[in-house]
């Protein structure tokens, strides 16, 4: 049953931001066009309220209402990956029964914030997810936002228990940590970075792809990295690599997706507006995102700053 979900799910799975309007109210409108664009530009799935997507600036019900924009937009085109984790288990639980409901073809769980459970407590929190909803789950490990790390042996022991869990975004600059996951969870299960520059590394290591938030810039450049890497051209995925390492640096001088609702509003894409307690990098940054991302994409005259 889960092996065909696994087979779906690899290449560039695009993190889209959530865009919002002047009085910081969501712009689904712009939400629509963003996704259709990922698509035309070859994204091989589509995800929405992970880190990119600022989800903890979000209501329980705004959420939900991204999720069913998107699976409305995307209407099975590509693979559609909502995050549906929160450091409040119950949220979750609610919000992984909606995107079972609406159809997603897995959950993107990030590992809870803030509390820094232990091992075991977080053993038992993604198999009681899995319990309660039956919908393949990517675990998110990022312990740069959420102070613990999900040890390998934890996520092996969730892998033999769990058979809905199949793949893991790694947001680890640990490269020995990912290596090992393959080692000890299988080399046929899922592992995804999360780091832009770790993109090209996990893909030579065996890994399923990247869920990239340069990818909201350049969709298609990060779909193609794959794309080479995967048709055997591996110095062209190579080339990849190298050529969109300094746009990758620029986008996380500041915490992500500042600088990337700079970058997309100086695109024309969407408008450069965070929630607070998020603000949007000083002017002396977004001045040199825009000559860096000037490399990468033709920016109109009049690009939107603030």
């Amino acid at each position: 049953m889960y092996s065909e979900v696994k087979k779906r799910l690899r290449g560039s799975i695009a993190p889209i931001i959530t865009p919002f309007h002047e009085d910081y109210s969501i712009d689904f409108e712009t939400q629509e066009k963003l996704i259709n664009w990922h698509i035309e530009s070859g994204s091989h799935a589509i995800s929405v309220c992970g880190t990119t997507g600022e989800p903890a600036s979000l209501t329980t019900e705004e959420r939900v209402k991204v999720m069913e924009n998107a699976a409305r937009v995307i209407n099975g085109r590509v693979p559609f990956v909502p995050g549906t984790g929160s450091t409040n288990y119950d949220e979750t639980i609610y919000l992984t029964k909606k995107a079972k409901e609406l159809g997603a073809d897995a959950a993107l769980i990030i590992v809870p914030y803030y509390n820094k459970p232990s091992q075991h407590a977080l053993y038992k929190h993604y198999k009681s997810i899995a319990e309660t909803v039956d919908i393949p789950i990517i675990v998110y490990n990022i312990p740069g936002r959420t102070a613990v790390n999900l040890h390998v042996d934890t996520l092996a022991a969730l892998v033999r228990d769990v058979p809905q869990i199949i793949g893991v975004k790694e947001s680890n600059k640990d490269f020995e940590h990912v290596n090992r996951v393959l080692l000890k969870c299988g080399r046929d299960f899922n592992l995804y970075s999360g780091i832009e520059l770790l993109c090209y590394p996990m893909l030579a290591i065996g890994g399923a792809g990247h869920i990239s938030a340069t990818a909201n810039v350049c969709p298609k450049e990060v779909a193609q990295l794959y794309n080479d890497w995967v048709s055997g051209n591996i110095q062209a995925a190579l080339d990849h690599h190298f050529e969109l390492m300094e746009l990758n640096d620029v986008l996380f001088e500041d915490t992500n997706p500042a600088p990337l609702k700079v970058a997309l509003g100086l695109m024309g894409k969407a408008k450069p507006v965070l929630r607070r307690p998020m603000d949007l990098p000083t002017p002396e940054l977004q001045e040199k995102i825009r000559r860096v991302l000037s490399k990468h994409v033709q920016l109109p005259d009049h690009a939107a700053t603030k």
